[in-house]
């Protein structure tokens, strides 16, 4: 496998945005589904078509099991699952993409831990404008937004930390580069029976079956972006770029997606963009510039 490497090139900064901007704006169709799917039955249904068919027309990647079953479990129930259980009610669309963005911090913590990553001065400083932003718009919560909301969107977060470890650690054993199409497939096989479980256990049999038989075109349209956008390309770049570079290089970049998350949110659904949003917002750009101007140095 290639060593991580310092510096992202040109073209995987375009990557990084190009999913960022997908994961920034999959927030308002996140709520567009939740409408008519309740929002354990929404996430199964987004793994469900992750992994059928594609996982049986893609081989299974070369690592072990534990990686699969890791990525899938924590990417499925403990992301997503999560993350919309959360947004069905207590925590709007742009709020919620600007505090899981503290996988940020998880991620690149963990692989300090973990791997002995190094962490660039200008990465602690980014991290440290950008934090400083994330804290003033999670600390004005208004009748939108619970406790109860931003903990479980903080839960999602560890999760999605735990899952990006997992892919490192799959690509650290592996003997060649990882199919990631193939990785988020095989690993969907295992997000989405207890995403089931949660389902029927907290949402009902009588719930699933009256969602599933009246939910409209704007849900299922939910579900397809959800499964082919922002999942297997999505997640299957950012990992891709994850096994490439140190994740203090990569992480960041996802610091935009609330920056787009509330501005979509704001635009389609009407969600309150105040002054100190928008000053959040040049907190957390300022930190994404400080980290990406310096780790060209």
């Amino acid at each position: 496998m290639r060593a991580s490497r310092s510096t992202l090139q040109g073209r995987h900064v375009a990557l990084a945005l190009a999913v960022v901007a997908i994961w920034g704006s999959n927030f308002v169709v996140i709520k567009v589904g939740l409408r008519d799917l309740p929002p354990f039955l929404f996430a199964a249904l987004r793994f469900f078509f992750c992994a059928i068919p594609f996982a049986a027309f893609r081989r299974r990647p070369a690592v072990r099991w534990r990686w699969l079953a890791a990525y899938g479990a924590l990417l499925g129930a403990g992301q997503f699952g999560v993350l919309f259980y959360a947004m069905r009610a207590d925590i709007p669309p742009g709020l919620a993409s600007l505090v899981i963005q503290v996988q940020v911090f998880f991620t690149i913590g963990l692989s300090v831990l973990l791997f002995g990553e190094r962490i660039p001065n200008a990465t602690l400083l980014g991290g440290v404008v950008s934090a400083a932003g994330l804290a003033l718009i999670a600390a004005r919560t208004d009748a939108t937004v619970t406790h109860l909301g931003v903990l479980l969107v903080l839960v999602a977060a560890l999760a999605w930390a735990g899952a990006n470890i997992s892919v490192k650690c799959a690509a650290r054993e592996a003997k060649a580069p990882i199919d990631m199409v193939a990785f988020i497939a095989w690993a969907s096989l295992f997000a989405t029976p207890p995403l089931v479980v949660l389902s029927l256990v907290f949402e009902g049999p009588a719930t699933v079956w009256h969602a599933l038989g009246h939910a409209g075109l704007a849900a299922w349209g939910a579900v397809f972006w959800q499964v082919v956008a922002n999942t297997l390309f999505g997640y299957a770049a950012w990992s891709w770029l994850l096994t490439r570079y140190d994740a203090a290089v990569v992480s960041p970049y996802s610091l935009l997606v609330p920056v787009i998350g509330m501005a979509s949110s704001a635009a389609l659904l009407g969600e309150p963009l105040g002054m100190y949003k928008l000053l959040a917002f040049a907190f957390v750009l300022g930190g994404i510039a400080i980290h990406a101007v310096g780790v060209k140095k």
